[in-house]
């Protein structure tokens, strides 16, 4: 199957995307605002075309215990909920990174603490950057900005996932899940076989190769705290080396600029609008839009802060992003905030009007 061109929601374009980029298996429960990706995948009926399992879970604790499971046999599996259902899914997310399994999952935010409301939010920024589970690990997220980021990320992150044998989660709000956009599907790519699998994922607990290798055991486990201790130290040497090989960001009018908007996700699609309309009022402001929020691009931010003389963070929550560009910049301009809370999101003219607050 080609490239294809379709009106989609953007939790449609991610549903879509698992199909055509070779997903083994999808492993969820229904949330507002990120039913769609199941409710799609049921229409499409892969299971049918391509062999991919689709299973309505029986909790969000499940989702993600099938996911350990399904990645453990280096299969290509991913999960999908929003925000109180990823809070549940935090201790498995923390198994994974611990026996280094690797899957995707998916989070369309949504407005807390708690049950919260439908509306969107980018409030869970903190727990899918700092590890929402016990332990020191960390998980790659991507924040797509578009209905098109969302399907190009599915692909994406797997690919990372697969090749740091880690969790990567595709961190999305309500704005983007249900807006629809033209998108443009990659073309299809076919599941791995078995022998590929065996080939690619020597590590993988599926019964290739055992007279070759022996009998592999994935596990967080370990009782021997030196042995625990050595485990740590392999994982933070994994952890330094996705720092140094996957940042990614995008910027924007920054040419000439004084002033700049970091911002992620449907807060960066608000941001470049009050930069179109400061710049008509005089106003020489540019965009810095992160792309992986873990690994953060912390030196660039430090680079760019040399140039400016201020930098307003814009975030659908009440302050999170923000610390880590003021541990960038370290002092050297000011680092304001601006954020609405509750499922509202920011108005182009508010950000104008902090914007104008720089000396």
């Amino acid at each position: 199957m080609n490239e294809e061109v379709l009106l989609l929601k953007g939790n449609e374009a991610i549903a879509h995307a698992a199909v055509r980029c070779g997903c083994d298996g999808y492993f969820g429960y229904p949330i507002t605002p990120q039913s769609e990706v199941l409710e799609t995948l049921a229409e499409i009926e892969p299971w049918k075309t391509t062999g991919m399992i689709v299973l309505q879970a029986e909790s969000e604790v499940a989702s993600i215990n099938m996911l350990y499971g399904g990645g453990g046999t280096g299969k290509r599996v991913m999960t999908s909920s929003s925000s109180p259902g990823i809070a549940l899914m935090q201790e498995g997310i923390s198994y994974m990174a611990g026996a280094e399994i690797p899957g995707l999952i998916v989070n369309v935010q949504r407005g807390g603490p708690g049950l919260g409301t439908i509306q969107p939010s980018q409030s869970d920024y903190n727990q899918a950057t700092r590890g929402g589970g016990n332990g020191d690990y960390e998980v790659i997220v991507l924040a797509p900005a578009s209905v098109q980021e969302m399907a190009d990320f599915v692909d994406l992150a797997f690919e990372l996932a697969f090749k740091y044998r880690n969790p990567a989660i595709i961190l999305s709000d309500g704005v983007i899940g249900q807006m629809m956009e033209k998108v443009v599907l990659p073309p299809m790519k076919p599941r791995r076989t078995e022998e590929e699998i065996a080939k690619e994922c020597p590590w993988a607990a599926n019964g290739h190769g055992l007279k070759q290798r022996g009998v592999n055991v994935i596990t967080s486990l370990e009782l021997d705290p030196a042995k625990m201790e050595e485990k740590n130290h392999k994982l933070q040497e994994k952890y330094r080396q996705i720092k140094e090989n996957e940042v990614r960001y995008e910027t924007k009018d920054l040419e000439d600029a004084e002033l700049a908007i970091v911002a992620f996700g449907s807060a960066a699609r608000i941001s470049q609008k009050a930069i179109e309309i400061a710049r008509e009022q005089g106003i020489k402001v540019g965009l810095f839009r992160p792309i992986t929020l873990w690994p953060f691009p912390q030196e660039e931010i430090a680079e760019l802060s040399k140039k400016l003389k201020g930098i307003l963070v814009v975030e659908i929550n009440a302050g999170q992003m923000v610390y880590d560009v003021r541990y960038a910049v370290e002092g050297r301009v000011p680092v304001k905030h601006y954020g609405r809370l509750g499922g509202i999101v920011p108005d182009p003219d508010e950000i104008i009007e902090v914007l104008k607050q720089f000396d």
